[in-house]
């Protein structure tokens, strides 16, 4: 394998040509995907493009002529099947945010659209390699892949992603104070008279979902109500698992408040509402809800529902500004953006 490189160097051609054992005119052709019709066979070609992947090697033609000089262009990315438009979209006010931040800077906006046919999956890391035709990338998703932004920071391409993110290491992001807003949420439900609360999240350890669980935790111990396994119920599938039997066995063991993340399904909320209706009950006079989070526009009808709005608008603005910051070489720390509490009608004294 090739000598490992300085910090921040991309790798070369000639690396992937040594690491293949074949010419760096055969790594040309490969990369440039003008190998159809040569004699470089699909075992070389695979190689090359395996070896590529492993070094993090990324086609750019554009890198050269942008390293120069930046052109006011800011990559938008989302992690989502097809790139939001609808203004019922989750993402939409997320936009509206980052144009009108964008624009007030002298920014252009560059929708990067490679995610539509495979989401995180196949399309996700050639798509990743063409953000850098812009100055700097907005990434928006819950399940971004990485391996993939470790090489964007390791790089030093501006990259900010948009919501809390642990890893990679050294990755900006410009989040939503979910803990804060999650334990406030659980505090007016203990003044309100509550003392066994149920909160519903998704199965998995997205760092919006982690965050929201911890503020609930902190509101149960502020309040001085007990906690146990049974405090969290976890589920990828809401629809199946949220049942008519699931409600009385929580009623049963005294459960009189049901708290539940907000997520880009909003599947946790709608099979609560759905199982409450078909158990014949109201909210609040037979259980008390709340929602960590927007409800699905969709649902726009229904009573709206306790719990915090998201400010997506002021959000997409905060990435802009700290994208900006990272283009031009500074660095701005812009601090969580607080979320805003929503009485809502679905939560009340107990019974």
């Amino acid at each position: 394998m090739p000598a490992a490189r300085g910090p921040g160097a991309r790798p070369r051609q000639a690396e992937v040509a040594k690491a293949a054992g074949v010419s760096q005119a055969t790594v040309s052709l490969v990369l440039g995907g003008k190998d159809r019709g040569s004699t470089i066979s699909d075992e070389t070609r695979h190689r090359v493009l395996d070896v590529a992947r492993e070094l993090g090697y990324t086609h750019d033609p554009a890198a050269r002529r942008l390293a120069a000089a930046r052109n006011n262009l800011l990559g938008v990315f989302s992690f989502t099947a097809t790139f939001p438009t609808d203004v019922q979209h989750s993402y939409y006010s997320f936009l509206v945010g980052v144009e009108q931040e964008a624009a007030a800077r002298g920014y252009d906006l560059v929708l990067f659209t490679g995610s539509s046919s495979g989401g995180a999956g196949a399309a996700a890391p050639d798509a990743l390699s063409r953000v850098r035709l812009a100055d700097g990338c907005l990434i928006l998703g819950r399940h971004a892949p990485a391996a993939e932004l470790r090489r964007l920071v390791d790089d030093g391409f501006p990259v900010v992603h948009l919501g809390r993110r642990q890893e990679p290491e050294g990755l900006a992001w410009v989040g939503a104070d979910y803990v804060s807003a999650s334990r406030e949420v659980v505090a007016r439900l203990a003044a309100q008279g509550h003392r066994r609360i149920v909160l519903v999240r998704e199965d998995d350890e997205a760092t919006a979902s982690t965050d929201r669980e911890r503020g609930v935790h902190e509101g149960l111990a502020d309040a001085g109500l007990d906690t146990g396994p049974w405090t969290v119920f976890r589920t990828a599938d809401p629809a199946r698992c949220l049942t008519v039997a699931r409600l009385c066995a929580w009623r049963e063991d005294g459960v009189t408040a049901i708290v539940a993340e907000e997520t880009d399904t909003g599947g946790a909320w709608r099979a609560l509402l759905g199982a409450v209706r078909a158990a014949g009950w109201t909210c609040p006079d037979d259980i008390s809800l709340a929602l960590l989070g927007d409800p699905p526009a969709d649902l726009a009808g229904e009573p709206s529902p306790t719990g915090f709005d998201i400010p997506r608008s002021r959000l997409g603005g905060a990435a802009v500004r700290r994208l900006t910051a990272l283009v031009a070489g500074e660095t701005a720390d812009e601090p969580l953006v607080l979320c805003p509490h929503r009485p809502g009608a679905t939560s009340g004294p107990p019974r």
